[in-house]
């Protein structure tokens, strides 16, 4: 359970978070939402203040906005509640859902509905990454190959700096996506033993505030209040609802910090390995034969990337080839210069 004294400052700073944002949505629907969630939020703090007193604990002090929420308020008064949607959650404050749900979703109507629409797509982000990664790893190991080509063409010399390239850029790459990765989960994890401990202490008002935002959404405000309330039956459920409705996290999305970095290392090898093979095969025309091996898999990366896009295979594989084309030719004659001048 969390501590009384620090869920009282949570909630009355999401509170206050609250009014921020329902200043910002001034003259909007979403305005009215945001008001109610803040004096939802203050009533859950007033137990908290209950829970201090009998356990005879002293009063806290009146509240008062840290410097954190300050800048947070500051930004999101700046930039609009939407780019902030994402900072806004990780300080508690509810309904952040309604700024990420493009296209509009239909409203769940039982308890079953809800969540469904998340469960699609994790394929998808993960095959999107594993696109992305062998592009990174195929134009920056190409383009730093054929730069020191064009300067030293002694294989010795290429092979080494392939090799050096591609684990370099492999192990910078896992490490990246370890600690996006875990900061994410942690967060996440953080955020969700926050709202068990809220089911568990009040679950009354937290059905009431997931059905304020189903009502937001356009679901008819009695019929969200019986969805809302039919859905505290099942803790378990709720718990996964109340971090996707009111927190705007998806835990489908949220992996294994190691099989991210061990996917993001394979694929960033497996493009990087490319333009580098001919060359430790030794063979005698291995400047070409990676030039060619390199501008076939820029245009199958390309074309790859059509299905994301939504653009023709052909034409997305050929801009590839270009954008990638250019940084090897840059590069190597950047190179031959450098040996020229430098030679």
């Amino acid at each position: 359970m969390s501590d009384p004294r620090q869920a009282w400052q949570e909630e009355k700073r999401s509170a206050w978070l609250y009014r921020a944002v329902a200043e910002c949505e001034r003259d909007t629907p979403r305005a009215a939402l945001f008001d109610e969630l803040a004096q939802a939020a203050d009533e859950q703090a007033d137990i908290w203040l209950a829970a201090i007193a009998r356990s005879g604990g002293a009063a806290p002090a009146a509240f008062r906005p840290g410097l954190r929420a300050r800048l947070v308020a500051g930004l999101t008064r700046a930039f609009g509640p939407r780019a902030m949607r994402g900072v806004l959650a990780a300080m508690k404050v509810r309904g952040m859902a309604l700024y990420a749900q493009t296209p509009p979703h239909g409203m769940p109507v039982r308890r079953d509905d809800i969540g469904k629409r998340h469960q699609n797509g994790t394929a998808g982000n993960v095959l999107r990454a594993g696109v992305f990664g062998v592009n990174d790893g195929l134009v920056s190991n190409a383009a730093l190959i054929y730069g020191v080509a064009g300067a030293a063409p002694e294989p010795a010399v290429i092979v080494l700096t392939g090799v050096a390239g591609l684990l370099a850029g492999a192990f910078s790459m896992a490490a990246g996506e370890y600690i996006s990765v875990r900061s994410q989960r942690e967060m996440f994890e953080y955020q969700i033993g926050l709202e068990r401990d809220e089911l568990e202490k009040y679950p009354r008002e937290e059905a009431a505030e997931l059905a304020l935002i189903y009502a937001a959404k356009g679901m008819d405000a009695e019929q969200a209040k019986q969805v809302a309330e039919s859905l505290m039956q099942d803790p378990e459920r709720a718990l996964d609802t109340l971090a996707r409705e009111e927190l705007g996290l998806n835990p489908d999305e949220l992996g294994s910090p190691w099989v991210a970095a061990a996917s993001s290392f394979s694929a960033f090898t497996a493009g990087a390995a490319l333009p580098l093979l001919p060359f430790l095969f030794g063979h005698g025309s291995a400047l070409t034969i990676s030039i060619a091996l390199t501008a076939l898999g820029l245009f199958a990366v390309g074309a790859s990337m059509s299905l994301f896009t939504g653009r023709h295979a052909a034409l997305s594989g050929v801009r590839m080839l270009g954008i990638g084309g250019a940084a090897g030719l840059a590069t190597y004659f950047i190179g031959a210069w450098l040996g020229v001048t430098l030679g």
